[in-house]
């Protein structure tokens, strides 16, 4: 089954519209299950990936799925851009972003919104980096949301996707079936109290393209030099290409 056909909820309805009840519904819980379920490393992950942003210099960034704004902070904080564009489909998710951006009293320099990555409100060539943390395999039609974040990239500009995966080792694998399938939507139903998203979450990151499969679409929509870099044993892979 293609990932855009994995829901979170077992119903008719719109992947976006349920993608965004979704966050709506754990965004108080997001970020406590997001160090419990990687342990902590995808702040690293997030530091391997802004590294490799950095180096294009880029000053201004879209930060698409947004979701609680750790991303974006982050590149602001190792960057310093003049600007950074936070957009998600989840106001609940917006919420939690405003506030921890507040907190860290850098309005002037985030700033989010509520925005479908299938329909930007944005002009072509406006931003020299879009980024999107675990959020492609979220979107309702895959390729359109590539296409979407190669119109609003300037000329050379630079994408930076980072994305869950599933590790090809047999006896790694066992474990991350194991964590994935039964613990991960056991803490997540205690946490969040909602199990659904948890079960989604194994399942999406299952049926999203992974390696050249997903450079394969990023190329379709007219991305060049495309790569990807593969982090602790096969979980977590960064997409890059250029405009």
């Amino acid at each position: 089954m293609k990932v855009e056909q994995i829901k979170p909820y077992d119903n008719d309805g719109e992947k976006a519209k349920q993608v965004e009840q979704m966050f709506d519904s754990i965004a108080p819980a997001y970020d406590f299950m997001n160090r419990a379920m990687t342990l902590g490393i995808d702040c690293w992950w997030r530091r391997v990936a802004v590294n490799m942003v950095r180096r294009t210099k880029p000053q201004h960034i879209l930060d698409v799925a947004t979701g609680t704004g750790d991303f974006a902070i982050d590149l602001y904080c190792k960057i310093k851009p003049q600007s950074i564009v936070g957009i998600d489909l989840s106001q609940g998710m917006l919420d939690v972003a405003r506030k921890k951006i507040a907190k860290r009293e850098l309005d002037r320099h985030i700033t989010v919104q509520q925005a479908d990555c299938l329909d930007m409100p944005f002009d072509e060539a406006t931003f020299s980096a879009v980024t999107v943390a675990f959020g492609v395999r979220n979107f309702e039609h895959l390729l359109q949301g590539y296409q979407q974040m190669y119109r609003v990239l300037k000329p050379g500009g630079m994408i930076c996707a980072i994305e869950l995966s599933t590790p090809q080792n047999p006896v790694t694998r066992w474990f991350y079936d194991l964590y994935t399938l039964h613990i991960i939507p056991w803490i997540g139903a205690l946490k969040s109290h909602d199990r659904n998203a948890y079960r989604y979450l194994p399942q999406s990151i299952a049926a999203v393209p992974q390696g050249n499969d997903m450079l394969a679409i990023m190329r379709r929509a007219g991305f060049d030099n495309c790569k990807v870099r593969s982090l602790t044993l096969g979980t977590c892979s960064i997409y890059t290409g250029f405009k």
